[in-house]
């Protein structure tokens, strides 16, 4: 864990922290450095389940959205500029004291501080490890960044900073068109998102039940309003780790493979690895992928069966059944 740059602000004298009250901390990482203040202090909002996880493991108060009253607080930039702008206003609107910002050059921080001073005055800053931090006064100097989920340009409901918020993704709309007519009782969605491919697994017949499993808070909240069907269940979760209660007939994905803005396949290799975990002995993944991505041979050594489904020059289709290790048999609830 490095010395955060709130921590370098606070003790460098540049930056004083309320001497009581609860502080407020929007979209930290897992192993963010929050010494600055007593553990205690602190209410994490963080709705992304891994980091949303390990936090709490640390033992902290967290949620996946805010409350009110805050002495603080203090806002990390997250990927997207738009869930940054709302985080905010909303950190800004639920403050009695100053609000922090900070983030890497990467992660836009340059740009969000000259927009921030064209609403409010900037009290301080701090400059450290190829990023900035700054602060201002909480007032209503913000609310024009208030963001709620709306419909995008093919009518689904999403949230800022969601993946492919503007509309379907065209590698996951190219999954959809390939998927069976059947693709068994038991399915999951893993990364469902907002929840289209969701939609378009209960299109398909014999579908019993859909695990919806998403690990941003967020996303799942559109997913629950875009997918109004009873068959579907859905879970806040690292897919990577969730585990049905009983083996499934299929799994259906578009793997992440980024975190933040920098690539990293090993998140789609873990996440067919899953899949692989939860599958039945006569059981099918169907996911789409980035065609540099190399997720041939994790699939060759989870499965028995692999094959190219579809695709094209920007990415391709792959369908793998019959999992070397099935899942163990376990009674439905």
């Amino acid at each position: 864990m490095t010395v955060s740059r709130l921590t370098f602000a606070v003790e460098s004298g540049a930056l004083a922290l309320p001497s009581s009250g609860r502080v407020a901390v929007f979209g930290p990482s897992g192993d963010t450095d929050l010494s600055a203040l007593p553990t205690e202090r602190w209410h994490v909002i963080q709705p992304f389940a891994p980091d949303h996880d390990a936090l709490a493991a640390r033992g902290f108060d967290c949620a996946a959205s805010p409350t009110s009253g805050y002495a603080a607080s203090l806002v990390v930039l997250p990927r997207a500029r738009d869930r940054g702008e709302a985080w905010i206003a909303a950190a800004e609107a639920a403050t009695d004291g100053p609000v922090i910002v900070e983030g890497a050059k990467t992660d836009g921080i340059d740009a969000l501080l000259k927009a921030s001073r064209k609403r409010a005055e900037i009290k301080g800053q701090v400059a450290k490890a190829h990023g900035k931090l700054f602060w201002f006064d909480a007032g209503n100097a913000f609310a024009g960044w208030r963001r709620t989920p709306a419909a995008n340009k093919d009518g689904y409901l999403t949230s800022p900073g969601a993946f492919s918020a503007d509309g379907i993704d065209p590698a996951s709309k190219a999954l959809a068109e390939v998927l069976p007519g059947r693709l068994g009782p038991a399915v999951a969605d893993l990364g469902a998102g907002w929840g289209y491919l969701s939609t378009a697994i209960l299109s398909r017949g014999g579908v019993e039940t859909l695990h919806v499993v998403e690990a941003d808070r967020d996303a799942l909240d559109c997913a629950e309003a875009n997918v109004a069907d009873s068959r579907a269940v859905f879970h806040w979760a690292d897919a990577r780790r969730w585990r049905p209660e009983s083996p499934l007939d299929a799994v259906v994905t578009n793997p992440p493979f980024h975190v933040g803005r920098a690539p990293d396949p090993a998140i789609g290799r873990a996440f067919l690895v899953s899949a692989a975990g939860m599958l039945a002995a006569h059981g099918s993944l169907w996911l789409v992928a980035n065609r540099h991505l190399p997720y041939e041979t994790v699939l060759e050594e989870a499965f028995r069966d692999v094959a190219e489904a579809g695709g094209d020059r920007r990415f391709k289709i792959l369908h793998a059944a019959r999992p070397r290790h099935a899942a163990p048999q376990r009674a439905r609830a």
